[in-house]
């Protein structure tokens, strides 16, 4: 199945000598990777893995020869090919040479170069809705970027609320969409967060942890999931039940999780229109799937089904992987807003050239205009610093309330109702 990606990192071979694809397991990287790779070497296969790393060891620049592009898949497995794939770039001076994956952060204390202008990174992320053909992808984000006439007025999805679901407790993993029962869909959301407490928060960093205590914290941030929960809040969850973890502890199993891609919180956003004072700039807890809280809780769609106002916050973690995937290309970065007098924007998406768009997320009608009334509000708190202040800060591209719904308009307000079942790259 096409990915979002795909022109990406065909655009990327073009411009660097070296391109690492990063992301949590599961979600795709080596299938994509493949789809460019004109020889592969596969570093986690068994009946050859300690041949690979004894030639690591003695002499990594055999393992670079064949065809190009050349995919060495889960690099990190044996670090110093990092150097040597710099090496072969810098001597060969040419583009498109290497593909490399990777499941965990790079460790910057086992390399000796960043790679910088040679190896270039992409970070995947499990399937978006209009990458598993569930969304129409009527409604183009590119597009509501770059053309302020853009028409989005009857646009409709084909998602119900029970479609939309079971769409986050099955999650964007390629390998459900192959199942064929919904039952075995659900089920590799439940392997995928099995595998990361019994061994790859552990092997990550090469430190024993406890699969109990690494499901707890899981547990903790699904609890609070898309919201401000304050490090305490999280730390005094997981205590409760097991006390006898610290606080340097517990940031080492949450930064083992964030080496996995597997939590991804969002930082807030403090344009000069408050004070610094004013500025709430925690971070608002999210995941890499929405599929990781509704397994970690054993939330099943029907559970889900009678209990929409936890769903509420499930739907926002949806969303945000999804507009994470749309605006790749464009260098899309995710953010929210939210100061201490209550205003807000669940979402900022900042592009690279300094555009942006503020966003919130609404499952259903009746929260609509809540949310547009947030919107309005924060715009114009912009418009007045901009005619206050000589330093003006740009206006936003357009503002936006994300829905469960069926059909998309543009309000006489400027605010446009998109639901998230029209939307793509």
């Amino acid at each position: 199945m096409p990915r979002i990606m795909d022109k990406q990192l065909e655009e990327y071979l073009e411009a660097f000598g070296a391109v690492l694809i990063a992301g949590p397991k599961w979600c795709g990287k080596t299938t994509t990777a493949q789809q460019f790779a004109k020889s592969v070497l596969k570093l986690q296969d068994p009946d050859k893995r300690a041949g690979y790393l004894a030639t690591a060891d003695t002499k990594p620049s055999l393992l670079l020869k064949g065809e190009n592009p050349r995919l060495i898949d889960e690099w990190q497995e044996a670090p110093v090919l990092w150097d040597a794939v710099r090496n072969s770039v810098d001597e060969r001076k040419e583009d498109g040479l290497y593909i490399m994956t990777g499941s965990t952060s790079v460790d910057e204390s086992k390399i000796r170069h960043s790679g910088t202008g040679r190896i270039s990174r992409l970070v995947m992320r499990p399937m978006s809705l209009f990458e598993s053909n569930e969304s129409t992808g009527k409604i183009s984000l590119t597009k509501l970027f770059n053309d302020k006439e853009y028409d989005i007025d009857g646009v409709t999805s084909n998602l119900t609320v029970e479609n939309l679901v079971f769409a986050a407790c099955r999650g964007g993993w390629p390998s459900s969409l192959k199942k064929k029962t919904d039952n075995a869909k659900l089920l590799v959301s439940n392997a995928y967060i099995s595998n990361i407490c019994d061994s790859d928060a552990s092997t990550v960093d090469g430190v024993k942890k406890s699969p109990d205590r690494v499901r707890a914290i899981l547990q903790s941030y699904s609890r609070n999931l898309s919201t401000l929960a304050a490090d305490k809040t999280i730390a005094d969850d997981v205590t409760a039940n097991y006390s006898d973890i610290s606080v340097p502890t517990l940031s080492s199993y949450i930064d083992a999780l964030e080496k996995l891609y597997v939590i991804e919180d969002l930082y807030g956003w403090c344009p000069s229109i408050r004070s610094a004072s004013a500025m709430r700039s925690g971070r608002k807890r999210e995941f890499c799937d929405p599929s990781v809280a509704t397994a970690v809780l054993g939330l099943s769609p029907d559970a889900l089904l009678q209990d929409l106002n936890t769903f509420g916050f499930v739907f926002e973690c949806l969303c945000i992987r999804d507009l994470k995937a749309y605006s790749g290309a464009l260098g899309g970065r995710v953010s929210y807003y939210h100061d201490r007098y209550g205003l807000e924007a669940d979402c900022v998406l900042h592009l690279a050239d300094g555009r942006y768009a503020l966003i919130e997320f609404k499952l259903g009608s009746r929260q609509i205009e809540e949310g547009a009334a947030h919107l309005l509000e924060l715009n114009n708190l912009i418009r007045q610093a901009n005619e206050k202040n000589k330093a003006k800060m740009s206006e936003p591209a357009f503002s936006a309330v994300i829905t469960g719904g069926e059909m998309a308009y543009k309000r006489s307000d400027g605010v446009m109702i998109i639901p998230i079942g029209t939307l793509r790259d």
